[in-house]
C-alpha cells in the first residue's frame, strides 16, 4: 500500500532478535520498546506481541499519540480495555484489529444473502471455530501461565465481531460459557476447549463452539475450522468460512439445496478499514475503532463470565 512506509521494527526479546535476523525478513531496529515510541516519528504501531502484552503496549502507544492496529486479540482485561478507550476517545486515535473474517468470501456472501432478506429475519445461529493445538510446534507462549489469556477472546472474537456485520444484530446476553483443559494434558492451567450460549438483541439463540480440538494432521483445512449457520423465517444459509467454494443456502418452498456462488474477497480489507478510519473516510460497515472495542469488550465478558462460572448477564 503506497501510504504506509515502515519506519521502525521492535522485538524486546534478544532470542526472537537472532531468530528474525536469521531469517531475513524483518529488520530489527529496535530492542526497546519505550525507546522506539519515544526515538520514532510515525503515526501508528502495529502490534503482534503475546496475548497479554498487547493491551499494555496499546495503551503506552495511544499515550504517545499514535493509532494502533493490533492482531487479535487487542488486551486481554476489562481494565486494561477501559483505558484503551479512554485514550482513543481523549486523544481522537483509531484502534483496530485484525479481524480478517470480514474479509474472506465466503462471510462476505453470507452477509450479503442475510442483508438482502433472503432467508428473512434470522432467530438462531451456530458458529464453529475448531483450531489443531499443534502442541509442540505452536508457539511455546501459549502454554505458559499468564501469556494466553483464555481461548474464548482468542479465538470467539473473530465471529463476535463478524455476527453483527452480518446480522445488523447486537450482542445482548451471554447465557452461559464454559472452558475447559481437553488435549494439553501436561498444561493443566490452558482451557484449550470452550463453548457458548448467547443471545443477539432481536432475540436470536447463538451457540459457539472454539475449541484447540482438531485433527493437527489436516491443519487448517477441514471444513469444521470455521463454519457457520444462520437460520431465518425463511431459510437456513451455512457455509466453511475459509475453505468452501460456494455458500448451501436453504428455502422455505424449494426442496434440497442451493449452491450460491462466492462475492469476491477484500483481502487486506482490515489495513484499509485502518487508513480510512485514520483519513476519516470510512465506508458503510467499514471495519472500524467503534466495532473493534465492541467486539472487544463482548469477546472478554463472555471470557469472565466462562471464568467465574456466570450466567445470563447483560451486555452494555
Amino acid at each position: 500500500m503506497p501510504e504506509i512506509e515502515v519506519v521502525a521494527a521492535c522485538e524486546d526479546d534478544p532470542a526472537t532478535r537472532k531468530q528474525l535476523a536469521a531469517q531475513g525478513v524483518v529488520a530489527i531496529t529496535h530492542g526497546d520498546y519505550g525507546k522506539m515510541l519515544a526515538d520514532v516519528d510515525c503515526d501508528a504501531v502495529a502490534i503482534g506481541d503475546y496475548y497479554t502484552r498487547r493491551g499494555s503496549l496499546a495503551i503506552r502507544a495511544l499515550s504517545h499519540g499514535k493509532h494502533v492496529i493490533s492482531d487479535k486479540p487487542l488486551c486481554t482485561s476489562l481494565d486494561e480495555l477501559a483505558e484503551i478507550e479512554r485514550l482513543s476517545a481523549e486523544k481522537s486515535l483509531c484502534v483496530v484489529g485484525m479481524f480478517d473474517m470480514r474479509d474472506q468470501a465466503q462471510l462476505i456472501s453470507v452477509r450479503n444473502l442475510i442483508r438482502q432478506g433472503t432467508i428473512g429475519e434470522v432467530h438462531a445461529i451456530s458458529f464453529g471455530g475448531q483450531h489443531p493445538l499443534n502442541l509442540g510446534t505452536r508457539a511455546a507462549w501459549y502454554f505458559e501461565p499468564g501469556k494466553h489469556g483464555g481461548t474464548i477472546n482468542d479465538i470467539a472474537i473473530h465471529a463476535i465481531d463478524a455476527i453483527p456485520w452480518i446480522t445488523v444484530q447486537e450482542f445482548s446476553t451471554i447465557n452461559a460459557a464454559r472452558c475447559w483443559n481437553a488435549l494439553a494434558k501436561d498444561y493443566p492451567h490452558f482451557e484449550g476447549a470452550a463453548q457458548m450460549m448467547l443471545t443477539l438483541e432481536n432475540g436470536c439463540g447463538v451457540l459457539g463452539d472454539v475449541s484447540y480440538l482438531a485433527p493437527g494432521s489436516s491443519g487448517y483445512t477441514l471444513p469444521f475450522y470455521w463454519r457457520m449457520a444462520f437460520w431465518g423465517e425463511q431459510g437456513v444459509v451455512e457455509v466453511d468460512c475459509y475453505n468452501a467454494k460456494d455458500v448451501t443456502l436453504a428455502l422455505d418452498g424449494e426442496s434440497g439445496l442451493r449452491h450460491e456462488p462466492l462475492a469476491d474477497s477484500n483481502p487486506g480489507g482490515y489495513l484499509r478499514s485502518f487508513l480510512h478510519d485514520i483519513q476519516g473516510g470510512l465506508q458503510a460497515d467499514e471495519l472500524c475503532t467503534a466495532h473493534t472495542l465492541r467486539a472487544t469488550r463482548t469477546a472478554l465478558m463472555i471470557q469472565h463470565a466462562a471464568d467465574t462460572q456466570a450466567h445470563d448477564v447483560a451486555l452494555t
